[in-house]
């Protein structure tokens, strides 16, 4: 289905059908930990049935937290849960019946699925603001949500995705307190990087399920796109820290996060791990769920270049890290990709090019399939790729400074990037661009000590 019958077809089916019902959740605790259930319904269309499980370990306490508590986290983890539904169709009416929502509460939703819809809005060329896009229907006649005080140790809850930036946030808390790791869905990298990071038999495991009727709602041709996968593993973090006992969690979102996606607009494919989402989330756990719980992001001080940089001291992870999309099933670096080639880029400057070849499996600097993505990536187009990537900025640094690690022949994409930006590279200074942070975060002193000592150790 090309563009222009998407942009139809989201105008058709909002004529169609008119409610989206989150319509209840259920959720129970055993000797093998909890399960939680959604119930999602399109008018009488589909109704969809999502899953959550947290298989029980010793560290876990479902008891820690009260009743009315963990009924407040299982209902919010599912307000994120259901956008992957809503998208399929877009009804003008989303329905809430398990809670009350106050005004500010509407607002905080209405901006998560908005924004974090922005990728899906544009690339399905549907024009449409946030005061239209939908109408939030809270239950009236259910009690309102109040924050709790829950009991909480100084530890931190590290969320790993198997890619270079958790590695960077367990190397910087490695050794402090009573830490946990966290991984939703585990695969290769993830449960490899945390267990070398000394986090084994010290992970938080989440497993998610799909209602297999959303991906054959897709293959029917119906709307699919990106999601704020970040946003709903914040209110699991959350629900995970309490049932620990752990006050902090420590995400691993760095200050490149915040530049848009498209030139120009707010379209930003990582709104969810943007600064911008992380203060309206604190702001809203503080005031509805717990302000004893910390949410913030350890790498937010510091730009791509200066993670890569630390990452490449730690070469125990370089075999095992992954951050490929396309190959994250198979756990492989595919290749051919954006994300593959970036991460190859804002390494360059660190690594050798040989071993960066044995992590890759060639130098992707020399495969001229690439060029697409690497204009992208170097902002010689308009529209940066829709993957988890550093700067315009951040790139061409990288690569100015890759330069200086080839002796021989340049390989190709570094070959055409130097004979256009040569008199630019000249005016790049490492030194400074490795000390610069960035001064909005949510880095409590002790943190900041710690990613500092890192940095320039």
């Amino acid at each position: 289905m090309n563009k222009q019958n998407r942009s139809l077809k989201f105008k058709e089916l909002r004529k169609e059908f008119k409610e989206f019902t989150y319509d209840s959740y259920n959720y129970s605790i055993d000797s093998k930990g909890l399960k939680i259930e959604f119930t999602f319904k399109i008018d009488d269309f589909v109704e969809f049935h999502p899953k959550i499980e947290i298989p029980k370990q010793s560290f876990i306490d479902f008891n820690r937290i009260s009743t009315t508590m963990m009924n407040q986290l299982v209902f919010s983890i599912g307000m994120v849960e259901l956008i992957s539904y809503w998208k399929a169709i877009c009804p003008k009416k989303l329905i809430i019946k398990p809670f009350n929502l106050d005004t500010n509460q509407i607002n905080f939703w209405k901006k998560i699925y908005f924004h974090g819809l922005g990728e899906f809005f544009y690339l399905n060329e549907i024009e449409i603001d946030m005061a239209g896009f939908m109408e939030i229907l809270p239950n009236s006649n259910l009690r309102m949500m109040q924050a709790e005080t829950i009991a909480v140790d100084d530890s931190a809850l590290i969320p790993v995705g198997g890619g270079k930036d958790s590695v960077v946030s367990l190397e910087i808390l490695k050794g402090i307190g009573d830490n946990l790791a966290l991984i939703m869905n585990p695969r290769g990298a993830s449960t490899v990087t945390a267990n070398i990071g000394g986090y084994k038999g010290r992970t938080f495991i989440i497993k998610r399920y799909l209602d297999s009727k959303l991906l054959d709602l897709n293959e029917q041709g119906y709307l699919n796109g990106h999601t704020p996968f970040s946003a709903l593993l914040a209110f699991v973090s959350f629900l995970a820290a309490a049932v620990t006992g752990k006050k902090y969690i420590a995400l691993s979102n760095e200050s490149s996060a915040n530049e848009s996606t498209v030139v120009g607009t707010m379209v930003n494919h990582q709104y969810s791990k943007s600064l911008e989402f992380e203060t309206d989330f604190r702001n809203y756990t503080q005031e509805y769920l717990s302000t004893d719980i910390q949410y913030f992001s350890l790498l937010r001080p510091l730009s791509e270049l200066q993670i890569a940089s630390i990452f490449a001291k730690n070469s125990d992870y370089f075999k095992e890290f992954r951050s490929c999309n396309v190959g994250s099933k198979t756990n492989i670096w595919c290749g051919k990709c954006s994300k593959c080639l970036f991460t190859f880029i804002i390494l360059s400057p660190f690594v050798s090019p040989k071993t960066l070849e044995e992590i890759f499996g060639s130098n992707l600097l020399d495969d001229k399939e690439l060029i697409v993505y690497f204009n992208e990536l170097t902002g010689k187009s308009d529209v940066k790729p829709f993957e988890c990537v550093g700067t315009v900025d951040e790139v061409n640094a990288a690569l100015c400074l890759a330069l200086e690690n080839y002796n021989e022949e340049l390989p190709y994409l570094l070959k055409q990037f130097k004979r256009k930006n040569i008199q630019n590279c000249s005016q790049i200074n490492k030194e400074t661009l490795l000390k610069k942070l960035e001064e909005e975060h949510y880095v409590e002193d002790g943190f900041y000590k710690l990613l500092l000592d890192k940095l320039q150790s």
